[in-house]
């Protein structure tokens, strides 16, 4: 019997196959068999009849099999298919909740199991997972034929452009993935990604399901980051770094990274706060995280709830230069059907915090990398990704921003154009948000799942570091948060949620870069 992509689902079970197991079953069939042949003496003979009375056979032993307990018993793990993946990978994905059933029932759940966890891997071109009867010396045992099909050309690649409306930038990017290179369920993934007048980045990386009697998922990933924030800002910042996944399991990830990382200040205009940290650092930091989403749909979530919660303590390398912080940040979203034109009501909320430990943190200041940012144009209804968007803000153009320095151009005679202003970013983020979509009138709009919503954000962002904190107060607090409203057109695609909005800001502050108009918000799927 397979067990393939629907575990609930399986196809019915071969009678021959079963003998010993189901003996019992099997005289209550022969049973009914002899009714039927005394009813009718001339179906008995015909083979379209008896096909008739095996199927009803059939259908009436998986029938049973389903609602009555069956004693089972694992006796062998049969692995066919496989020339380059090893016999390990397969049986420790697949043995455990195998052998773990005791009755027919559970078997076929956890054959199910099985398949999906193997197909899971993304080195597998199929799975089938197949039930047979065991030696005839041993009754109520069954063999689990495991058959894997693996793919011919193990490389794959794409390459796309993509576009950042608010960040007005274009971005190159180009993947390509190595599966199964050693046999161990290894993926080996290269990206390269160019972003004119903006950013580039290159980094090489592998995973492994699980090696030896780790059972959890390991990862390393080596990449080399340049970030040009002239744009929004006036320095540039370029890291190489290491990550290592140390664990993965369910709801929990820890990761360790090690980076060193150079602000530069190539416009010689970079404001106070920007100056003082040009150069080099080391960041050296431990970051674990803690997901759940119970929402019926990460596009379009009309009931649930989902929780975030990621720590990252920076500073664990013996050096001068390693920056030493603790970086937390929340994310909640709760989705609220109304019951009406598919309406629901979500609901969402983040937070987050960082600041200096060790000797002297309560006067020193964060780095700039390490704070948080806010504004730009992705979608809070989507993303658990802490207090960055303020829907109607451009990126970076919502919190504190210092002035850019005045500097003398000798060329000119005269004094060059130092207008502009840095964003330096906070210390304490708070953001919130309500949404309402419905479905639309038109029914062609409706069956292309295209729907509209109604919007109110609200965020707020402060620094706390530099004995920054003696003067905050919940007075400051309040009056720092800025808002806006609107209403717009989502347009999902297979790639990507488009987001035509229309917002309008009620509240902003004096260097703030809010914009009442027209808006296009993109989020992946």
């Amino acid at each position: 019997m397979d067990a393939q992509s629907e575990p609930d689902s399986p196809t019915h079970p071969n009678l021959n196959r079963y003998p010993e197991l189901y003996e019992e079953i099997r005289e209550d069939e022969e049973d009914e068999e002899s009714e039927l042949e005394e009813d009718d003496d001339v179906d008995t003979v015909n083979p379209e009849a008896r096909g008739r009375t095996e199927q009803a056979n059939m259908d009436s032993l998986f029938r049973r099999l389903e609602t009555e307990r069956v004693a089972v018993h694992v006796h062998d793990i049969i692995i066919k298919g496989n020339t380059r993946t090893k016999d390990s990978l397969i049986e420790s994905e697949a043995e455990e909740v195998l052998r773990g059933a005791t009755t027919f029932q559970q078997l076929l759940r956890a054959a199910g199991v099985a398949n999906a966890r193997l197909r899971a891997l993304e080195i597998f071109d199929s799975v089938n997972v197949t039930l047979d009867a065991g030696p005839p010396e041993l009754p109520g045992t069954v063999n689990v034929i495991i058959e894997v099909s693996e793919p011919k050309y193990p490389l794959a690649g794409n390459i796309g452009i993509f576009t950042k409306p608010g960040a007005r930038s274009w971005t190159l990017e180009g993947t390509g993935k190595l599966k199964n290179l050693f046999g161990y369920g290894d993926l080996w993934d290269t990206s390269v990604a160019y972003g004119w007048g903006q950013s580039t980045e290159a980094s090489i990386g592998v995973s492994l399901p699980r090696f030896k009697s780790i059972p959890t998922p390991l990862s390393a990933r080596i990449s080399a980051i340049s970030q040009d924030w002239l744009k929004f800002s006036s320095y540039k910042e370029r890291a190489l770094g290491l990550s290592l996944g140390l664990l993965s399991t369910g709801n929990h990830d820890l990761s360790y990274n090690l980076s060193w990382r150079t602000l530069t200040d190539p416009s010689q205009m970079a404001s106070h706060t920007v100056r003082r940290q040009l150069g080099h650092n080391l960041l050296s930091a431990l970051k674990y995280s803690f997901k759940f989403d119970r929402r019926d749909s990460a596009i379009r979530p009309t009931r649930g709830f989902a929780f975030l919660s990621t720590t990252q303590v920076g500073g664990l390398f013996p050096d001068l230069r390693s920056m030493r912080f603790i970086r937390q940040e929340f994310d909640f979203r709760y989705a609220i059907p109304l019951g009406f034109y598919r309406a629901a009501l979500n609901l969402g909320i983040s937070a987050g915090v960082v600041f200096p430990w060790g000797s002297g943190a309560l006067n020193a200041p964060t780095y700039l990398s390490d704070r948080f940012f806010m504004g730009g144009n992705t979608s809070p209804v989507c993303s658990l990704i802490g207090p960055t968007t303020v829907l109607g803000f451009k990126a970076r153009g919502l919190g504190p921003a210092e002035p850019r320095r005045i500097v003398s151009d000798n060329s000119n005679g005269g004094v060059s154009d130092g207008s502009g202003i840095d964003p330096v970013g906070g210390d304490l983020a708070l953001t919130a948000f309500a949404d309402l979509s419905f479905d639309l009138p038109s029914k062609v709009l409706r069956d292309a799942g295209i729907y509209g919503h109604i919007f109110a954000s609200t965020g707020s962002l402060n620094k706390l570091s530099e004995i920054a904190y003696k003067g905050f107060s919940p007075q400051k607090l309040r009056d720092s948060f800025r808002s806006s409203v609107g209403f717009g057109v989502i347009v999902p695609t297979q790639l990507f949620r488009m987001e035509v909005n229309y917002c309008h800001v009620l509240k902003q502050q004096g260097n703030d870069q809010g914009k009442s108009g027209v808006q296009f918000c993109f989020s992946p799927q």
